[in-house]
């Protein structure tokens, strides 16, 4: 597996894109309305990660973007984790855990101060990855903070 850095515009990133939206409807009922922009991604400000697998194959993603304090409840110097996924195909792998520990490192190297994240109830296996990961719940922020079905998590970056 190699794992690079792309832009959230390039065509495997939006075909993945498309794979786990597919995924949110299957497990919400609708995908997600999260706005985002690849100038989001762009670093220092933010990252954007896919794995391929040994035949070239896009298998998974994840990116973070800079948050800082605004009226969706984020802190200064927050990190926010955005399209983690991993196709049916590649799971189990350790994938997610790998691109997790980059972004982490990414973010760090770019003077973030804590990783954050919102996920859902219907998505336990990332609620293991990063509760097993040091993410610990923390107060609702973003786009869905006021879901009944969302979870929100934390890691400190120093």
């Amino acid at each position: 597996m190699e794992i690079r850095p792309t832009t959230f515009d390039h065509p495997d990133a939006v075909k993945l894109n498309d794979e786990v939206q597919l995924e949110y409807v299957a497990r919400y009922g609708g995908g997600d309305a999260t706005v985002l922009d690849p100038a989001m991604f762009v670093p220092p400000r933010g990252l954007y990660l896919i794995a391929y697998d040994g035949l070239g194959r896009p298998v998974a993603t994840g990116a973070w973007r800079a948050q800082d304090e605004n009226d969706e409840a984020y802190s200064d110097g927050d990190a926010e984790i955005k399209r983690m996924y991993v196709t049916p195909a590649a799971r189990g792998l350790g994938l997610a855990r790998r691109i997790l520990a980059l972004l982490e490192e990414d973010a760090r190297a770019a003077g973030r101060s804590r990783m954050v994240l919102e996920t859902g109830t219907e998505q336990p296996e990332a609620i293991a990855l990063y509760t097993s990961s040091g993410y610990e719940a923390c107060a609702k922020f973003g786009h869905y903070r006021h879901g009944d079905l969302s979870r929100c998590f934390a890691k400190p970056l120093a």
